[in-house]
């Protein structure tokens, strides 16, 4: 990557807020995971360190990110990670392959009626004749 393409990613990672961070635990495979999701999704990201509780520097976790996803480091300031990894539609739809089509979840739904109170009255109204008595007789004062 080129100074300028880094310059570039910089400029739009400054509005940008961190949504991935690392505590005391570091970095685990599940967190590679989610990270590596994040980059599918978005290809620019913020991760934060926490300092006082972080194993490691936020270099090294950095290094240790990239080398691991096929990242790009683009800064690295205080507490602050900035990763890009462009997106790969072959990536994508393999791993959409492995966790399976998504069918499993798409079951049909009961589709609920919200009924107002006129209405359950005339319902009510239509099973007994009667019930029409049981109406509260309107008082406009």
């Amino acid at each position: 990557m080129t100074s300028k393409e880094r310059a570039f990613w910089r400029a739009k990672a400054n509005g940008l807020e961190p949504i991935i961070q690392i505590g005391k635990d570091g970095i685990s495979d599940n967190l590679i995971a989610q990270i590596d999701d994040t980059l599918d999704a978005r290809e620019l990201i913020k991760i934060r360190v926490h300092l006082e509780t972080a194993p490691e520097a936020p270099k090294e976790f950095a290094q240790k990110i990239a080398e691991a996803l096929g990242a790009d480091v683009i800064q690295v300031i205080g507490g602050v990670i900035v990763l890009y990894r462009e997106a790969d539609e072959d990536r994508i739809a393999e791993k959409k392959k492995k966790r399976g089509s998504g069918k499993a979840k798409a079951t049909a739904k009961k589709k609920v009626k919200i009924k107002g109170k006129r209405q359950r009255q005339r319902e009510k109204e239509e099973k007994n004749p009667y019930a029409k008595y049981d109406r509260p007789k309107y008082r406009g004062r």
